[in-house]
């Protein structure tokens, strides 16, 4: 096995902050002690295919330059391959994406020099990694997943705008989006409901620092889901404060609960989008299970 890391960088990742950056980055990373190669994303999702190079070359210590999109690419770069046990493998993160919901979780600081720090510790936490099953298509998430209203904000975004593109998507999402009749299949609930977003959560915040999830743990072995049923625009907006202190659950039209497998079928016309760390997947209906302590993140 190669003991370097493996480097993903997304050059395109916070507005344009790694390319001007990237010399800075390159010189940081010199004091890693393992040693490391880089490679820039060239395409879409070019990190999935980076990653099973190299893993095909030995590598097993992956570090992640980007967002939370760059992450969750990385993470399927590992789950769609069959050679290596992805519990095995470590990955670090230094973030520098629009919204770096992940990080948050773990305390994960945005300095760059404190970061090759905690990579050169080497401290590890197994967590749990989501999969979705969509129209005989499996999709990985390592953070939160969700349909509904947070998919649509996700297809409205605009990530040029920076920290504000989350707050102006939703802004303008909230007033032209459609509630859904879904079915919700689990060993702990089975019901019909009109939904305006179901949130499906490992970590606690997504879009740019909210809270969809009650209380999420990332390494339980369940999924935390959020049902946030029949409430107006306005309301919504009324409570949007609730969305960033973690206190969305107490709402009337919000239900909460967990579970290791859940189906969802959509049973009216409108398909609602799907969205997989902050990533759009699709429509369709959904399969969401959870593999329990799949693999390893360096953390502080």
């Amino acid at each position: 096995m190669n003991k370097k890391w493996f480097v993903i960088l997304n050059s395109t990742s916070g507005n344009g902050f790694v390319r001007r950056k990237k010399t800075k980055i390159i010189k940081a990373l010199s004091n890693l002690k393992e040693g490391f190669e880089i490679a820039d994303t060239k395409y879409p999702k070019h990190e999935i295919k980076l990653v099973q190079n190299a893993l095909k070359n030995g590598f097993t210590n992956f570090i992640s330059i980007g967002g939370d999109g760059t992450l969750h690419h990385v993470i399927n770069g590992v789950f769609l391959q069959t050679e290596i046990l992805p519990h095995t493998i470590n990955i670090g993160v230094i973030p520098v994406g629009t919204g770096n919901d992940w990080v948050k979780q773990y305390k994960i600081p945005l300095s760059i020099t404190k970061n090759i720090a905690i990579l050169n510790q080497k401290k590890t936490t197994k967590q749990d990694i989501g999969k979705i099953i969509l129209k005989n298509t499996i999709y990985y998430f390592n953070n939160v997943a969700g349909l509904g209203l947070d998919g649509f904000v996700v297809r409205n975004l605009n990530k040029k705008l920076g920290k504000l593109s989350y707050i102006l998507a939703a802004f303008k999402s909230v007033f032209h989006f459609k509630k859904s009749k879904i079915k919700i299949s689990s060993k702990e609930v089975n019901k019909i409901a009109s939904s305006l977003f179901l949130g499906v959560g490992i970590c606690k915040y997504s879009g740019g620092g909210m809270q969809f999830t009650d209380n999420p743990i990332p390494n339980d072995g369940l999924l935390d889901i959020t049902l946030v049923k029949d409430i107006s625009p306005l309301a919504l907006f009324a409570n949007i404060h609730r969305l960033y202190n973690g206190k969305l659950s107490k709402h009337k039209a919000v239900e909460t609960f967990k579970t290791n497998t859940i189906s969802i079928e959509i049973l009216d016309n409108n398909l609602p989008f799907i969205q997989a760390d902050g990533e759009l997947i699709g429509t369709g209906n959904p399969k969401f299970e959870i593999i329990p302590r799949a693999i390893n993140f360096i953390i502080p």
